[in-house]
């Protein structure tokens, strides 16, 4: 059996950075993340160790200094805090803040914000808390549902799919042909690169393994992703997830992972995937060479 990786997986530079400075602003003293740093398990409970505490709100906080997360928050949620007297360190993805600029431009210059993404999404929730008016869209029935606009403006989620965000840009300009529809592309290149590396490795592959946080949205479209490109893809965020028999008869494995995945999980992956290769070579050359049964 033979493992593969794809060729762009695992950590983006925004993830890793993210990491870093909560690592480094905890040595200054207690502090409070609001909200995951990351969506990623191994990273929290990582985090939690060092001692870095996680609140869902401000209001919650016991430490003087509180981080906002790799997702971002919108200028009210930031208030929110330092109205509390928290001393407010922003540990948002450089490209997150492109996609909050992006989003502010459009509605200055008179455009409707129509963002694609999940709704519910701590990403999407930062770039629209701040907008008096906004539409959030997933899907055909959610363009449908638009009402006319004489301007339409409109961005993404950054771990979108570019495809699904093209798609839908196209729909809602085939919706309303008499409307301006502007789109600024604010899906980020990790994601891009990501996306289309799965679709590579997939094609080339009888399973693969998408590793990643269980709430990763970025991991969850890398599945889907894969799934179109291979019948048998599984969704697991350690080592300890994986079983057996989704091998058997496998030729060649592939792996990939989400932007919030430590390289240690996969090197940790990759070695499972190559001990199980190794112990059913042993088996398969051990029972060649038994003698024939004869009756």
């Amino acid at each position: 059996m033979r493992v593969i990786l794809a060729e762009h997986l695992g950590m983006c530079f925004g993830v890793r950075d993210a990491i870093a400075l909560a690592l480094e602003q905890s040595k200054a003293g207690p502090m409070t993340i609001l909200g995951d740093l990351v969506h990623n398990e191994t990273v929290l409970a990582d985090l939690r160790r060092r001692g870095i505490r996680v609140s869902q709100h401000a209001a919650e906080v016991q430490t003087k200094a509180v981080m906002i997360t790799a997702h971002g928050a919108s200028e009210k949620a930031l208030e929110r805090a330092r109205s509390r007297g928290l001393k407010v360190r922003e540990a948002t993805c450089p490209l997150v803040h492109v996609a909050h600029q992006a989003v502010a431009m459009l509605v200055r210059e008179g455009y409707h914000p129509v963002i694609i993404g999940k709704r519910d999404h701590v990403e999407v929730r930062g770039i629209t808390e701040d907008l008096a008016e906004f539409d959030v869209v997933l899907s055909a029935e959610d363009v449908l549902a638009l009402r006319e606009r004489k301007k339409f403006g409109v961005a993404a989620q950054t771990t979108q799919p570019i495809e699904r965000v093209e798609e839908l840009v196209e729909l809602i300009r085939q919706r309303f042909p008499e409307s301006e529809v502007r789109f600024i592309d604010t899906v980020c290149r990790p994601t891009k690169q990501r996306q289309t590396a799965a679709m590579g490795l997939a094609e080339q592959s009888d399973v693969v393994v998408v590793i990643g946080g269980a709430h990763s949205n970025n991991t969850q479209e890398l599945v889907k992703t894969c799934r179109r490109y291979c019948a048998r893809v599984f969704h697991v965020q350690t080592a300890a997830d994986l079983c057996e028999e989704w091998f058997i008869n496998a030729q060649t494995v592939g792996i990939t992972a989400g932007t919030s995945t430590p390289d240690s999980t996969i090197s940790a992956i990759q070695r499972w995937l190559k001990n199980y290769a190794a112990k059913h070579e042993r088996f398969q050359t051990e029972s060649a060479q038994l003698p024939a049964l004869t009756t």
